[in-house]
């Protein structure tokens, strides 16, 4: 069994991406990890050649940011990157800039996949999510972030009519316009991306915004404050566990202090009736999900 990893990246630096982490995390589960560069305006292709790998292959790419649509460009620049992995890989293993694996999955990760790679019926495979927010200490639990999403799929590129592709702006993955057939892992993704500083949260936020909106939209963006207000959250929890070890020195190297007070739910009552139903009895009804869980 071959596992391929893949991600794709541009103006990491500038914009504050974990993304050494997040390829360093999967290192242990993939036999070769390819990355693709979108030409920056920073020195982000310097920052990936410095990860010490036998394993990596670096690719390059020009961004087309006419796709801004609904995030499509980052989907098209999924794709490239998929068809060029390694023909013989069974799984497709996709990681994005501000994603990472914890440690302690990586077995799981591995028997998942070779549990399943005779099965073709099995088309991917899911991961829980921990989406951080303001601070390594605090984890959304609302409806707004998703709960699950496809991390793993099969690598048929090449093999399948119709092919996988990345879904709308690559959060996921579907088969044509089916949704993928999947088990779940047995392993979560950490997301950081809502991880910064105030002021680096908002300059990120004005750098990417770009790729879903229009000149006229992103001029708005680029014209609001220079502060992002985390206070604008519906409902978070302490996250009191360990992060991944890869993350260690970006967490000591934290130099902003945000505290959010918890106990404060700003729902509305249609969303404070679900969020309810959900906390007792583990159900999230009405959820959007982007699989077929089988």
């Amino acid at each position: 069994m071959k596992i391929s990893g893949f991600t794709i990246i541009k103006d990491a630096i500038l914009n504050d991406y974990p993304i050494v982490e997040a390829i360093v995390s999967i290192l242990p589960v993939v036999d070769e990890m390819l990355v693709s560069v979108g030409k920056s305006e920073d020195n982000t292709l310097e920052l990936i050649r410095s990860i010490q790998s036998d394993k990596i292959r670096i690719v390059e790419s020009e961004w087309d940011m006419t796709l801004r649509e609904g995030g499509k460009v980052l989907a098209v620049e999924t794709d490239k990157a998929l068809r060029q992995l390694s023909p013989d890989s069974d799984w497709a293993f996709y990681i994005q800039g501000d994603e990472v694996v914890h440690e302690k999955y990586h077995d799981n990760i591995r028997k998942a996949c070779e549990l399943h790679v005779d099965n073709p019926e099995v088309e991917g495979l899911l991961f829980d999510y921990l989406h951080f927010y303001g601070t390594y200490n605090y984890v959304g639990d609302s409806r707004k972030w998703y709960r699950r999403e496809i991390r793993i799929i099969r690598n048929e590129s090449m093999k399948s009519d119709p092919a996988i592709f990345a879904y709308r702006d690559a959060q996921g993955f579907r088969k044509g316009v089916t949704k993928l057939n999947v088990k779940h892992c047995g392993a979560a993704i950490y997301h950081y991306g809502w991880v910064k500083s105030p002021v680096q949260m908002k300059k990120k936020m004005k750098n990417v915004t770009r790729f879903w909106n229009e000149d006229e939209e992103w001029e708005k963006i680029l014209k609001s404050e220079d502060f992002f207000d985390y206070n604008a959250f519906d409902s978070l929890v302490p996250f009191d566990d360990s992060h991944p070890s890869v993350m260690k020195v970006r967490i000591e190297r934290q130099d902003w202090n945000i505290e959010l007070d918890l106990s404060r739910k700003k729902f509305k009552f249609k969303d404070a009736l679900l969020y309810w139903i959900e906390k007792n009895t583990g159900k999230r009804l009405f959820e959007f999900r982007n699989y077929r869980l089988i």
